[in-house]
């Protein structure tokens, strides 16, 4: 019995380790991407422009050159493919205005977007630094992190935590975080870089915001 227990321990630990072997990158990418956003919640770090671009952007970038000793430029910082990208930049920015518009005369969207005292260039600066952290971690650090044992399955697997710190928000945006949390994790597989998303998500936030507190 106890032999027979021993075997087993040793079989289960042998099963242990070559798991984490086979897949400590992906390991280290999920397990402190995970890390890093439930931190964030719990121990913001002063304004939120500035817990976002040290949770989501300063260590996540640590995280690949100190960890998994990789050029973080391989994690979609690259320009990738322009036209690819443009492609897509331009196309989301014309179906997405009245979409925008139209979305900014709903009440419980309206009530949320509305700053007191709003200036334009105070938000847009703070708007432009947290959400490149922001798209960073999902678009960057996740996606490409992830891509090279998951292909484009990794799209699907950086939208989940995506859409699960959108809770708390009007539930209208947080469910259309699905299908934006796909659309953003596509722009970005097909572009090869994290920058057309970080474009698109400032362009929607700001013109939101612009929609909700000034038209």
């Amino acid at each position: 019995m106890a032999n027979n227990l021993l075997v087993l321990t040793r079989r289960e630990l042998r099963e242990i380790a070559s798991f984490f072997v086979k897949n400590y990158k992906e390991i280290a990418i999920l397990g402190l991407a995970t890390l890093f956003l439930t931190v964030a919640g719990y121990h913001p770090l002063g304004s939120p422009w500035i817990s976002s671009l040290i949770y989501f952007a300063v260590l996540p970038i640590l995280t690949i050159v100190l960890i998994l000793r990789k050029n973080p430029l391989d994690f979609g910082l690259r320009p990738g493919n322009v036209k690819v990208c443009g492609f897509y930049v331009v196309i989301t920015v014309i179906v997405a205005v009245p979409i925008l518009y139209f979305s900014s005369r709903n009440s419980a969207l309206a009530r949320y977007y509305t700053v007191s005292n709003f200036n334009f260039a105070t938000y847009g600066m703070q708007t432009i630094i947290y959400l490149l952290a922001w798209e960073y971690i999902f678009r960057g650090f996740l996606l490409f992190g992830l891509k090279d044992k998951f292909k484009d399955a990794s799209i699907l697997m950086q939208m989940v935590p995506f859409v699960l710190l959108h809770l708390g928000k009007p539930e209208i945006e947080t469910l259309s975080t699905i299908i934006m949390g796909i659309y953003f994790g596509w722009m970005a597989y097909r572009g090869n870089s994290f920058w057309p998303a970080f474009i698109i998500h400032v362009f929607i936030n700001i013109s939101f915001v612009v929609f909700v507190n000034v038209l």
